[in-house]
């Protein structure tokens, strides 16, 4: 592919954490799975300094979920736990932060100060991560280096279901060198170079962590006519090359999506007008084991149309129909969602379908989505899926989405 015709554009940010101290206590930098103490919090988002409230915050806030957080007396003290003021900066760690700027021909800041940036996934105990802006305006062969900070690792998820998250703190605290990159690179391939220059970099200095997870890349791609999406937590070389091509078709794809739409007449008050309808005792027929357990179980089945929709959940390079599942799934806590371009399927016959398409009015270009869950969960499920849906017919929207 000619890249440079579609307009590509890519910048990286490579998070690696250092062998050293942790940066804000005197613990060890390991990871341990055993569990001396536990404790639960809530997030309560706060003001800023300038008054504001953080409204992604806010929405995490009303999932109503609490964080269990695991810990070994080995790895963590009441730092971690927010129960003790941070240390110093570790020296160490800073003085490396500092070696990868002289490499990377940056110009180091006259004065370093801690910053804080709000986490909003209950990844660290505090509501924020501590960060520091170490240097700027550097270069790695020919793409520029628009910072490099230093900044503490986030706790570890170890598992989550609909009510609580668990992190173990071992990894919290744990220093990161963050090298961000400009937009400068020109191709899938060569983004996979530029990371492995500075990544050699990093590691010539002797104080870098080896093995899975201990580096991690994000990628903000954007081609003509698309968006910028960040992509996070590469852990692999060869995977920047190959999630960065994936990434690239799916935005051509979502432009073509767009078109489509708009060759159809499919318009923003088409898709939010559209109103849920219970189709329980219609899927009550179908053999559907899915279907068959959330009925059983006392839930309900709501079915919504997405207008000018069919055929369009489920192509080559991008998912739409995963996309909506996500989106439900993040904003109402809910898993079961079966849309019509997978249909007949999932015990869901041919006679159901016909049925299920009868009901809701589908016309040729139509599709339609069904949602599985608690009346309350759906109805937020489905105001998810709406404004995604609406998001497609304006393209590639801006996001950040997970490797």
């Amino acid at each position: 592919m000619d890249y440079a015709s579609i307009g590509f554009k890519a910048g990286l940010e490579i998070h690696q954490q250092l062998d050293t101290k942790k940066l804000f206590c005197n613990c060890p930098s390991k990871i341990s799975d055993k569990t001396d103490y536990s404790f639960y919090r809530f997030l309560r988002p706060t003001q800023s300094e300038l008054g504001e409230v953080d409204k992604a915050a806010i929405v995490e806030m009303m999932k109503g979920k609490r964080f269990l957080y695991t810990a070994s007396r080995d790895s963590t003290c009441l730092v971690e736990a927010d129960e003790e003021p941070p240390h110093e900066v570790n020296r160490e760690a800073l003085d490396v932060a500092l070696t990868v700027s002289i490499l990377l021909n940056a110009e180091i800041v006259d004065e370093i100060q801690v910053m804080r940036k709000i986490v909003i996934d209950g990844s660290n105990t505090s509501g924020f991560q501590r960060t520091s802006l170490i240097a700027l305006h550097g270069y790695a062969k020919d793409v520029g280096i628009e910072s490099i900070a230093l900044e503490e690792d986030a706790a570890r998820k170890i598992k989550e279901d609909s009510k609580t998250v668990n992190y173990g703190l071992d990894r919290l605290g744990i220093p990161l060198i963050e090298v961000a990159t400009s937009a400068d690179i020109r191709d899938p391939k060569h983004a996979r170079e530029v990371a492995e220059y500075i990544g050699s970099l990093l590691q010539s200095t002797g104080k870098c962590k080896r093995g899975l997870g201990t580096i991690r890349q994000d990628l903000n791609i954007s081609i003509r006519e698309g968006s910028r999406v960040e992509i996070k937590g590469i852990q692999s070389l060869s995977g920047i090359e190959k999630v960065a091509e994936i990434e690239v078709f799916r935005q051509l794809d979502l432009i073509k999506i767009k078109k489509e739409l708009e060759s159809r007449g499919i318009k923003k008050d088409d898709i939010e007008n559209a109103n849920s309808i219970e189709v329980s005792d219609v899927l009550a027929n179908s053999d559907s084991k899915i279907v068959k357990k959330s009925l059983s179980e006392g839930k309900k089945a709501l079915a919504i149309k997405l207008p000018g929709f069919s055929g369009l959940l489920k192509r080559d390079y991008s998912r739409l129909g995963k996309e909506f599942a996500v989106h439900a799934r993040i904003r109402a806590g809910l898993g079961g969602i079966i849309h019509s371009d997978e249909l007949p399927g999932y015990g869901i016959d041919k006679d159901v379908f016909d049925v299920l398409k009868k009901k809701l009015g589908i016309e040729e270009k139509d599709a339609f989505a069904i949602f599985l869950g608690r009346k309350d969960e759906i109805e937020k499920a489905i105001e998810a899926v709406k404004e995604r849906a609406v998001d497609a017919l304006y393209g590639v929207p801006e996001e950040v989405r997970r490797a």
